[in-house]
């Protein structure tokens, strides 16, 4: 069984199939639709380039009992409570994702998780529309720039000092001035106290008027329904190297799973669809009895007021080496390289710099000891970077 139907639990089935499991596949999902990519909802949906994000998969052909509209209530070993109520399984797959954090306040704000809060967002978007972002992480950023290219006043209130704070840390200030030179009202250092009826009432009293209120800051994993259960949580279903769970014949993929990285040494949760994608096919040969283990450099990427923003790896208590210059004229190419205490990759971010992105995950992959002044000079292809 599988719950979930988002990217990481239709490619949990094709995983299944591919490994030669024959026996009898049941995947439900919350959402009234078939499974769907969610990177495309900020960009691609939000813009107005599409309205639908289908993932490309023959449900029929992979012989899976697919169950849309039903949500999972509770689990008991060997048996998942749900809404049509209790679903035997001899191996589970929980891929149920993570649900956006809201604000206080009974004013309407918008999130965007959903193809349906894609589509009813971008009917709100239009010329002269006043819209209000909370959160200038990933989500943010993505939604000020649809907003604005729609004709949209934007403003965008931050609690931290930076954009992409959480992500970047000090690193996310070089994104400023995008935000002045799209038009946006970026307010950095600024708690939000309620989300009211026609806009935002700030920390310090002050308000902001908008017709349109969405909210950027975060998600929670999906996993109250496991309370109970036996399952480990903390900040997700606690999982070994090869997805387990602290449930015999039960695994978790996607934004859901908190797994353990051999490569980092610590514990990781990535929301990001790179996860969903690769993570399937290990916890599908730890169901079957294969060998594997998931041990990737995470990967991510954004596009965001012109610029591509690209990311792989995990530099917390790195050092950063800087790539290029942010402040150049016309379309800055720069980023940062995070490097250890043996001067090996840890981290990688390109800002419109696409090859250094794929060299960088390549030598993070590879973990060659680099030269650091050469790292430093963004004439220099990094894959020529490794010291002597």
């Amino acid at each position: 069984m599988v719950v979930g139907a988002g990217l990481a639990g239709v490619r949990s089935v094709e995983a299944l199939r591919a490994r030669g499991f024959g026996g009898r596949i049941t995947m439900i999902g919350e959402e009234r639709h078939r499974p769907y990519d969610r990177p495309p909802l900020s960009k691609a949906v939000l813009l107005g380039g599409t309205d639908s994000t289908v993932v490309d998969s023959d449900l029929d052909a992979l012989e899976v009992d697919f169950r849309a509209g039903v949500a999972a209530k509770g689990l008991h070993p060997g048996v998942v409570e749900t809404t049509e109520g209790e679903l035997d399984y001899d191996g589970l797959v929980v891929a149920t994702g993570a649900r956006p954090i809201r604000l206080r306040g009974d004013g309407p704000q918008h999130v965007l998780r959903t193809i349906d809060d894609a589509l009813g967002l971008r009917s709100l978007l239009g010329p002269g529309r006043r819209v209000a972002v909370v959160g200038a992480g990933w989500i943010g950023a993505e939604v000020a720039t649809a907003a604005r290219r729609a004709g949209c006043a934007v403003t965008v209130v931050e609690a931290a000092a930076t954009p992409l704070a959480a992500a970047l840390g000090e690193i996310g200030a070089h994104t400023v001035p995008w935000y002045a030179e799209a038009g946006v009202d970026l307010r950095l250092g600024t708690m939000v106290a309620s989300v009211d009826h026609g806009g935002l009432t700030l920390a310090d009293g002050s308000a902001i008027e908008a017709d349109v209120v969405v909210t950027g800051v975060g998600v929670r994993p999906a996993v109250e329904w496991l309370a109970g259960s036996g399952i480990r949580l903390d900040d997700g279903v606690v999982t070994d190297e090869h997805l387990n769970t602290s449930l015999p014949g039960v695994v978790a993929v996607g934004d859901c799973a908190a797994w353990w990285s051999r490569r980092y040494g610590l514990r990781l949760r990535v929301e990001h669809w790179d996860t969903a994608l690769g993570a399937p096919d290990v916890a599908a040969a730890t169901l079957v009895g294969d060998a594997a283990v998931y041990d990737p450099v995470p990967y991510f990427w954004s596009e965001q007021f012109g610029h591509m923003v690209q990311y792989a790896g995990h530099h917390d208590g790195a050092r950063p080496i800087r790539r290029g210059d942010p402040s150049a004229q016309g379309k800055p190419r720069w980023g940062t390289c995070w490097v250890d205490a043996g001067d090996r990759l840890v981290a990688v971010l390109a800002v419109n710099r696409p090859r250094d992105l794929v060299q960088g995950r390549r030598l993070i992959e590879g973990g060659q000891r680099l030269d650091v002044e050469r790292l430093a000079d963004p004439a220099i292809a990094l894959r020529d970077c490794t010291a002597a």
